[in-house]
């Protein structure tokens, strides 16, 4: 019967300063933070949709890894049109849904569609794509 030594093990821990340690965490947890808003924050002003000569209120989204611009600005009681123009590939972005209008509109790849929504009271409306993964939002004032 062989009886085995213990090996050495294939590598060492070398101590690191504890400044070291603390500078490592402190720009773990700001890159944290950074994701949190560049994902859930970044929300930024919106944009206004411009009144047309018909008394329409229209604006173009482009549809690029996410909806440009994300937030919509529009009056309320006029009735408006959305024109998405799609040129990302992701599958996920080939529909924009409306879930407080019940109106969702395909999205083929790049091409210009248009929605027509009706006039509406003032609130806030979320859009998404088909997996409910890319967001925007009507401001109706």
């Amino acid at each position: 019967m062989q009886i085995l030594a213990a090996a050495a093990p294939l590598w060492r821990t070398i101590d690191q300063p504890l400044a070291l340690k603390g500078l490592v965490a402190m720009v773990g947890l700001l890159l944290i933070a950074w994701q949190l808003w560049w994902f859930l924050g970044r929300q930024g002003g919106g944009v206004a949709a411009r009144q047309s000569e018909a008394g329409l209120q229209e604006i173009t989204i482009l549809v690029d890894g996410g909806y440009a611009p994300s937030r919509i600005k529009v009056k309320a009681g006029q009735p408006m049109r959305l024109a998405f123009h799609r040129v990302d590939p992701s599958s996920c972005l080939a529909q924009v849904i409306f879930p407080d209008f019940h109106k969702s509109l395909d999205l083929p790849l790049d091409a210009t569609t248009s929605l027509e929504l009706p006039p509406t009271k003032a609130g806030v409306y979320p859009f998404h794509c088909g997996m409910n993964m890319v967001r925007g939002v009507l401001e109706v004032e």
